[in-house]
């Protein structure tokens, strides 16, 4: 009997465990980002970014296309997720940092970020070549083909070795 009570408490402490193991991640919004990610030593990372068209993308969509979700899904980070994942993203911003990097509301302490494997296992994302190809594709109007070696040169912003 006694055996089937501490079974019974183990299942119970899991429920809540599963639980929060299974929240999704939220997007917080370049922000939030640019408190640890601009400075010289960090590669000026929001800078770059800021001056990027990806942190333009909204800019380009005029009229209808500004609210149509066939095109705000991939010019702006926050239009491509859900809006209870929104934790801080906006719309305006474009194409944030999580949408090459995921959402990081998990992984943003520094104490994480100091640890690759801790990132990773809290969602950061190491962009690649299926990362960029969810949006240049030929899906988009005004697709002239993509060189992901060339435009990764673009938007490189590597943290400076020392």
């Amino acid at each position: 009997m006694m055996f089937k009570k501490i079974i019974l408490i183990m299942c119970l402490g899991l429920i809540p465990a599963a639980a929060l193991m299974a929240q999704d991640y939220e997007y917080i919004g370049a922000m939030k980002c640019k408190m640890c990610h601009n400075s010289p030593a960090k590669g000026n990372q929001y800078k770059i970014w800021k001056d990027s068209k990806h942190a333009h993308a909204m800019e380009a969509l005029k009229g209808a296309d500004a609210t149509n979700p066939k095109c705000t899904k991939c010019h702006s980070t926050a239009a491509s997720v859900s809006e209870n994942l929104w934790a801080g993203i906006t719309v305006k911003e474009g194409v944030s940092c999580e949408s090459c990097h995921g959402p990081g509301s998990k992984y943003k302490s520094m104490s994480i970020m100091k640890d690759r494997k801790k990132a990773l296992a809290n969602g950061m994302i190491i962009p690649t070549e299926a990362t960029c190809k969810k949006c240049h594709n030929s899906e988009s109007p005004t697709f002239k083909g993509f060189d992901y070696k060339t435009a990764l040169a673009k938007i490189a912003h590597p943290i400076p070795k020392h």
